[in-house]
């Protein structure tokens, strides 16, 4: 396809796969059954994902228990009570907090991509977590005997080690989920906090090769979860600027539900480097109408008008279900979106003549 067109990562999960990790979790459903609604919900997942048409698929984040806190499983140096989150309609998460050191991910992310890859006939791409995010997990007031400084040095050798195993297990390229970057503004409109994350991701991005770098991508939005967002009253005018000091090949960046997305493309395209690719959210997972392929035709379209072809992409807004208990959208309308993705993207194409 002349126009690249990936999906962000994540779709719903089935309500069997969520009462069978709940059960799991509580101790009611065996090892070996829960690992075989594993292979069946990525089995499903991955065959409907191939099924739009998708160039390149995901797992879809079938066994993940949310795309911030896969690295955190079974650790025994975390407390609940950490930073909270809130959500435009009330609802909040809530990250864990780092209760003693040494810091250090229990799994990396490349470890999902063999069951994803036993079913796939199509390239796969691999989420996972900024650094920039995991550091929220630091206290405020410190920890005896374990230093800020030493917590991220552990914190870099770990991300790096993340990105390193998506590479090292046949990923086509590795998505970073920085959603909390609008945030850091709303949450320090001075950008200080934005900048420390983006010079501490781009930390991370320094162990890596150009070529290497070439096959990063940056994912940004104002949050998706439940059918809402932490941060959507930020302009983006306030995030672009820093956003793309990232040192990648890529950035995937929330458009659909946009209020302004002519002033967005613009700044984007006034910051974007000649080796750099956009791929523009087309599909708005926050709203349960699937778009028509002409409406993500024309939303390219206008992308177009800003961003060189040779340097654009499409994708969806965010990922459909980025926490594993979200049902907010049926997992038909995510894939039936997905599908209207792609082939609205290839409409686009044939527009343009590439």
């Amino acid at each position: 396809m002349p126009i690249p067109t990936e999906p962000i990562g994540s779709v719903p999960r089935s309500r069997e796969l969520q009462e069978a990790s709940q059960k799991f979790a509580d101790g009611s459903l065996a090892a070996e059954e829960m690992e075989r609604l594993f292979d069946d919900a990525v089995r499903d997942t991955v065959e409907k994902l191939e099924a739009t048409g998708s160039p390149v698929i995901t797992d879809g984040e079938q066994t993940k228990p949310s795309f911030a806190t896969y690295p955190l499983a079974d650790l025994d140096n975390l407390d609940p009570e950490g930073v909270v989150i809130p959500f435009e309609d009330g609802h909040t998460r809530q990250l864990p907090i780092l209760s003693a050191g040494p810091f250090r991910y229990s799994t990396y992310a490349g470890s999902y991509l063999p069951r994803a890859q036993k079913f796939a006939s199509k390239p796969v791409k691999q989420a996972v977590i900024s650094a920039s995010a995991m550091s929220l997990l630091y206290p405020a007031d410190g920890i005896e005997g374990y230093p800020r400084d030493r917590f991220l040095d552990d914190l870099v050798e770990h991300a790096v080690a993340d990105i390193r195993s998506c590479f090292d297990g046949g990923a086509i390229n590795v998505q970073i989920d920085f959603t909390e970057a609008r945030l850091a503004v709303k949450l320090d409109p001075s950008k200080g906090l934005l900048q420390q994350f983006v010079d501490l991701n781009n930390r991370v991005l320094s162990h890596f090769t150009p070529e290497q770098r070439q096959r990063i991508g940056v994912h940004t939005c104002p949050g998706g979860d439940h059918d809402s967002t932490h941060s959507a009253d930020v302009p983006y005018g306030e995030l672009i600027p820093l956003l793309m000091t990232l040192d990648v090949g890529s950035f995937y960046v929330q458009m659909a539900s946009e209020a302004d997305p002519g002033s967005a493309l613009r700044l984007l395209a006034e910051h974007l480097a000649p080796h750099q690719r956009v791929f523009v959210g087309v599909i708005d997972v926050l709203d349960e109408s699937v778009e028509s392929e002409e409406t993500v035709r024309d939303r390219i379209l206008m992308a177009a008008e800003h961003i060189p072809v040779a340097q654009l992409g499409a994708t969806d807004d965010c990922g459909f279900s980025p926490f594993s208990d979200d049902v907010a959208t049926a997992r038909e309308i995510a894939f039936a979106k997905i599908a209207a993705r792609v082939r609205g993207t290839e409409m686009a194409a044939a527009k343009l003549g590439v």
